[in-house]
């Protein structure tokens, strides 16, 4: 092989490899979770269309019946609702490579409703921290095992307790997301801080859906940012509530 050939191949197998590590790196340091809301619209199955023969009806004739279908009494907001199946807490830190989020699905609690009186609402989750995940085992070894960071093995959950929530109407629509603040106590590794959820709730084919934020840092709970020789990480974290509750 003449040694033109042998410094191309060389080269080739220097750029495979490059890549190759640069994408593992990628993956190591980057984003594989994407955050999905539960207010998000649900898809129309195929074929599943009404057509305008079908309706039959005028115009305003259609807005009456459908606005009358869509009104939520309020009894069957009000009660008891325990958080289901499908429900998801997310924790995002950015990095100077790009945001990162971590999903948590082992969470279970409860919220009492009462449209006439929100001093009467009551509201408690809990987090099994040791199944939170990145997509990247490594990772979520390495957050969860240090002492300077979550420490499962010493802290296995966190729990939020809401002390107070925002008044909500008295009329729900169906699908409707209405704005609502919920704030309480969240404890992570021992430690308390008060927080603000901004958030919003929906009733949709029998289930509450909740979304809310908040913004807490690594210190406020004794943690330390993570930061490596590679990338910087902000002392803020997002958590973000996207809960499923069935009425109990």
């Amino acid at each position: 092989m003449k040694r033109k050939q042998i410094y191309l191949l060389v080269l080739m197998i220097v750029a495979v490899v490059g890549i190759g590590g640069y994408a593992a790196f990628d993956r190591f340091v980057g984003n594989n979770v994407d955050i999905e809301s539960v207010m998000a619209p649900i898809e129309e199955t195929a074929g599943g269309g009404e057509t305008a023969e079908a309706a039959g009806a005028t115009e305003a004739g259609a807005e009456a019946t459908d606005t009358a279908a869509a009104t939520v009494a309020p009894e069957d907001v009000n009660g008891q609702w325990s958080i289901a199946d499908g429900s998801k807490v997310y924790w995002s830190v950015t990095t100077s490579k790009e945001t990162v989020n971590f999903v948590n699905e082992a969470v279970t609690g409860a919220w009492t409703v009462d449209l006439n009186d929100a001093a009467a609402m009551t509201g408690e989750g809990v987090l099994d921290m040791t199944a939170l995940q990145s997509g990247n085992g490594t990772r979520d070894d390495h957050v969860k095992t240090r002492e300077d960071l979550l420490d499962t093995a010493t802290y296995p959950q966190a729990t939020f307790k809401a002390a107070t929530f925002s008044a909500l109407p008295a009329e729900w629509i169906e699908g409707t997301a209405l704005p609502l603040q919920i704030t309480g106590i969240l404890v992570v590794k021992g430690k308390e801080k008060e927080v603000t959820f901004d958030s919003e709730a929906m009733y949709r084919d029998g289930q509450l859906l909740l979304s809310g934020k908040t913004k807490v840092t690594f210190a406020d709970f004794g943690m330390t940012s993570p930061h490596t020789v590679v990338l910087e990480t902000e002392n803020e974290l997002t958590v973000q509530l996207e809960l499923v509750l069935n009425k109990a």
